[in-house]
């Protein structure tokens, strides 16, 4: 593991409260960066579990600041453009530049396609598809004024590679994500800015989606299966992604763009 591949520079981090938004916060901080940090800090309400809270998000202020870097954290909606456009803005007006976006924030919930209510439907695309736009809307012009190139990584999912049974409108918004993705990467490869999506399959996070339990066992022996990895571990670690984003961010993927990046335990080639 390179120990500096961030000194003297700025990630920009949605939904890092906790989960794998806050691993990335952390492991981009353990190699030198400082971070503008927000987090919704609320829940959800076609959601079956409790979102972050404030306190989650202190915590993972609390872990950068241990490992001696700075940290400007708010709690901001990525859905309301104007308060993510300023929040990125004060960050880098504290911070004094930008090299990295992270668009991690999002909320997942299940049922059948027919059974999405308009409200469900709404919801995941407001929160996955149309606040990741809101991200790099607000990003890409401190990045291209800079002049000095940068990274955006977009969590998306292995249902943004392919269908997925309960999750039709989850499905729909990862999907939008990474055609956006490839599109904002032919956009900006002039301006040596890279955009590449992280693909998990399962990560062991506060996002449990409770609604779909009585889905898979339901359909164990039919359509759940399509969840199942190649390798022997049954869920991936928040760190795990860390890890990919780290190395996607880095100028060790200098020449690495408009990729998508599995991150699964090989589930996509079964």
């Amino acid at each position: 593991m390179s120990a500096n591949r961030f000194v003297g520079k700025v990630a920009f981090i949605t939904g890092a409260a906790r989960g794998q938004g806050r691993a990335e916060a952390v492991r981009l901080a353990s190699e030198g960066a400082d971070i503008i940090a927000l987090d919704a800090c609320a829940d959800f309400d076609s959601t079956a579990y409790d979102g972050a809270t404030e306190a989650d998000l202190a915590e993972t202020v609390a872990l950068v600041e241990g490992l001696g870097r700075k940290i400007v954290a708010t709690k901001t909606d990525v859905r309301d453009f104007d308060a993510l456009a300023a929040a990125l803005a004060d960050g880098i007006g504290t911070l004094g530049r930008l090299d990295v976006v992270v668009a991690n924030a999002g909320i997942c919930s299940g049922a059948m396609s027919w059974e999405i209510t308009p409200e469900q439907w709404q919801e995941t695309l407001d929160v996955n598809l149309t606040g990741v736009f809101h991200t790099v809307k607000a990003a890409i012009p401190h990045l291209i004024e800079q002049g000095e190139g940068g990274s955006i990584v977009i969590t998306s999912s292995v249902a943004g590679l392919r269908g997925l049974p309960f999750l039709g409108h989850y499905v729909a918004s990862k999907h939008g994500v990474t055609g956006l993705a490839k599109t904002l990467a032919v956009e900006l490869g002039a301006h040596n800015i890279r955009v590449n999506t992280v693909h998990p399959n399962g990560v062991e996070t506060g996002m449990q989606v409770n609604d779909m339990h009585a889905l898979v066992q339901e359909y164990s022996t039919t359509l759940a299966p399509i969840f199942m990895g190649s390798l022997p571990d049954q869920i991936s670690q928040p760190e795990d992604i860390a890890n990919a984003v780290a190395w996607l961010a880095s100028d060790e993927a200098r020449h690495v763009t408009g990729i998508q990046l599995p991150v699964d335990l090989g589930t996509l080639i079964r």
